[in-house]
């Protein structure tokens, strides 16, 4: 038996919906073009039936606009948002301004979603976010275009609060230009954590997988790792001014994912990584694994060492070093960060170590390995 259908143009018509909705039901946002929505949706669904709030025509209800608090906040169980678009918006930081925030939310779902052209005002600022103690939200079969100084989705890790079993998945990420801030820093399109210094031994379990990053050039770091025990499979890059990064964290899965032209590869601080079945291509270097001024899991530092980590069966070709062991020896940071907030050494002088190499194939290369950690 299907559940009840409610027809919504405005968030107060939506909000009272979403007070009476049960498992099954759904609700069709009309459509048309909107601003100043701020909608908190506490519905509870089950995995059998969820409850849906969908666009009447997929594309053809349109936010935009300032925000200064979440358009859609998911804070319950198996409520799903589709068929929606965003563009034009311009974020705010000071009452969290994101598009869409699944805050403490369960087995809820963002798919089929648009953002394109939206705007962060303020530096560090997504526009998608998993926020509090979540668990097993997906974001899927998104498009990401053109977005401007902005994170396009953030899986936000604090001292108390991990959102743990998020899945991104068969999104695609493009024509995203260099960030206007400071350092050019704040521009990734995926970042699970926000802290490596202090927070990177956090167990997120994130997955991210499937997606297409093409022309992503925010920022050094398209993907941003700063937790431990997150996969990432079978992702696609293309041309993209920055790399794949195990920026803090440990314990991750680095698999099946394919490179192609670009700033990089796969860069890699950290420890118990496992880098497998990647191909990389036509890059100035494939595989970076990088000095810190710590190690291990329990030393604090700005940048942990590479160590203990597995490189297996990956193919690399047409790069100018295929596997670089020891890169930013001796970088001296002084001055560069705050110690009293990240309390670190700041001379990155402790080498990878550990480090295994097997059965990769490196051809049409100047250099196939490099050590650099002696």
């Amino acid at each position: 038996m299907a559940g009840k259908r409610y027809k919504v143009s405005s968030p107060d018509e939506l909000q009272k919906a979403a007070t009476i909705a049960v498992a099954g039901d759904e609700m069709v946002i009309a459509n048309g073009n909107y601003t100043n929505w701020q909608v908190v949706i506490n519905t509870s669904g089950t995995a059998e039936k969820p409850i849906i709030i969908r666009a009447e025509s997929p594309g053809q209800v349109i936010f935009s606009g300032d925000v200064n608090k979440p358009v859609f906040q998911l804070t319950g169980s198996y409520t799903e948002l589709t068929g929606l678009t965003f563009t034009g918006c311009n974020v705010f930081k000071a009452n969290g301004g994101f598009l869409i925030e699944l805050k403490n939310s369960k087995y809820c779902r963002v798919t089929d979603c648009t953002f394109a052209k939206n705007l962060a005002k303020d530096q560090f600022m997504p526009i998608v976010v998993l926020s509090g103690k979540g668990e097993h939200n997906r974001i899927d079969h998104c498009n990401f275009t053109s977005n401007i100084d902005n994170q396009e989705v953030q899986v936000k890790i604090t001292k108390d609060e991990i959102p743990t079993y998020s899945l991104i998945d068969h999104n695609v990420f493009r024509d995203k230009d260099k960030v206007n801030w400071k350092v050019f820093n704040g521009g990734e399109c995926v970042q699970i954590g926000q802290d490596p210094v202090l927070l990177g031994t956090r167990y997120a379990y994130t997955t991210v997988r499937d997606n297409r990053f093409i022309h992503c050039n925010g920022e050094p770091e398209v993907i941003s790792n700063k937790s431990s025990g997150n996969n990432y499979i079978h992702n696609y890059f293309e041309d993209c001014e920055g790399e794949l990064v195990m920026r803090g964290g440990h314990d991750c899965l680095i698999d099946s994912n394919t490179f192609k032209g670009g700033t990089g590869g796969i860069r890699i601080n950290g420890t118990h990584h496992t880098i497998t079945n990647n191909v990389l291509e036509d890059l100035p270097t494939g595989i970076r694994l990088m000095y810190g001024m710590a190690k291990g899991k329990t030393e604090i530092g700005f940048y942990i060492a590479a160590s203990d980590c597995l490189i297996e069966n990956n193919r690399i070709s047409k790069t100018d070093t295929g596997i670089l062991i020891g890169d930013s020896k001796n970088a001296d940071w002084t001055g560069k960060f705050d110690t009293n907030k990240y309390p670190s050494r700041t001379v990155q002088d402790v080498a990878p170590f550990n480090i295994t190499l097997v059965d990769n194939v490196i051809i049409d290369t100047k250099n196939s390995v490099v050590h650099n950690e002696q």
